[in-house]
């Protein structure tokens, strides 16, 4: 069994995030080539963003701290310590309201598996 401090980590990004001129900073908390589940904790200064990508697959965003947007096309959802949001599987965006961190998680497919039929 693992156990990470997400408090400590989570520090631990937003200094790193507010150390670099994007205002971001990301660390894998879990995944790798055979995991069906990858988190991520990205922290994002007040005013910067993850501009407009693809879904990876079946996602959420649980908010550790601050206050984010999340834009889909003319829609948006806000989020703050503790919200857990549904990632839209339509191009979106990320914006820090103020200083935050959260968790990304991404479902992904297992690669060990067989098509069956």
């Amino acid at each position: 069994m693992d156990k990470i401090s997400l408090r400590t980590a989570t520090k631990e990004q937003l200094a790193s995030a507010r150390s670099t001129s994007s205002g971001r900073s990301s660390v894998s908390m879990l995944g790798g080539s055979r995991r069906r589940l990858r988190q991520t904790l990205i922290a994002l200064t007040a005013g910067n963003s993850l501009d407009r990508h693809e879904s990876p697959g079946e996602a959420s965003l649980i908010v550790l701290t601050g206050h984010i947007r999340l834009t889909a096309g003319d829609d948006s959802v806000e989020g703050t310590s503790g919200d857990l949001l549904v990632v839209p599987e339509e191009p979106h965006s990320l914006e820090a309201v103020e200083d935050s961190a959260v968790i990304l998680t991404v479902g992904t497919s297992d690669p060990t598996a067989r098509a069956s039929g």
